[in-house]
């Protein structure tokens, strides 16, 4: 029996690898950096499968790892990202250094401060973070002063800033 052989875009497969994400390892390839079977890539519109070698800076890129999932308490005063301009500190700067690039199920704002997930996987992830799939949600929210019964009315309706719902 054959086994049908899965692809994937380069550089959905360099990002799974934990190298970095989808739009830097497109970077990547448009300087020339990313080999596929000793070809140099200068497109990322390129599938390839587990039998290709693939090599970034002339370094072959890890095997798939099995999908892993941590849970994280974020503290008020940090980022959910990646990079911060601003130079804030960031979910991802606080986690252990041992722990491979991963990527957050959600975001809590920076006042915010509770459970995250945090993948390996961007697809578990952004299955996760789907309406669709139905995932319960619960958020438990603590307001400064007393609002009176018609203000929290006006808010259960939904409020619109800049036009925006």
């Amino acid at each position: 029996m054959n086994s049908i052989k899965q692809s994937e875009r380069i550089a959905k497969r360099i990002a799974s690898a934990g190298l970095c994400s989808r739009r830097e390892a497109e970077k990547w390839i448009s300087l020339g950096r990313v080999c596929v079977d000793g070809v140099t890539l200068n497109t990322p519109a390129f599938l390839v499968t587990e039998e290709n070698k693939v090599t970034v800076d002339g370094k072959l890129i890890p095997k798939l790892q099995p999908t892993r999932v941590w849970r994280y308490y974020k503290p008020t005063g940090i980022l959910t990202t990646h990079k911060d301009p601003h130079g804030r500190n960031t979910v991802f700067d606080s986690i252990p250094k041992h722990i491979p690039r991963v990527i957050s199920v959600g975001r809590l704002d920076i006042d915010s401060e509770g459970l995250l997930l945090l993948t390996t996987s961007g697809k578990l992830a952004r299955k996760l973070e789907l309406p669709s799939t139905g995932w319960k949600r619960r958020y438990r929210v603590r307001a400064l002063g007393n609002p009176n019964p018609k203000a929290l009315e006006n808010l259960s309706n939904g409020i619109t800033i800049s036009g925006i719902k």
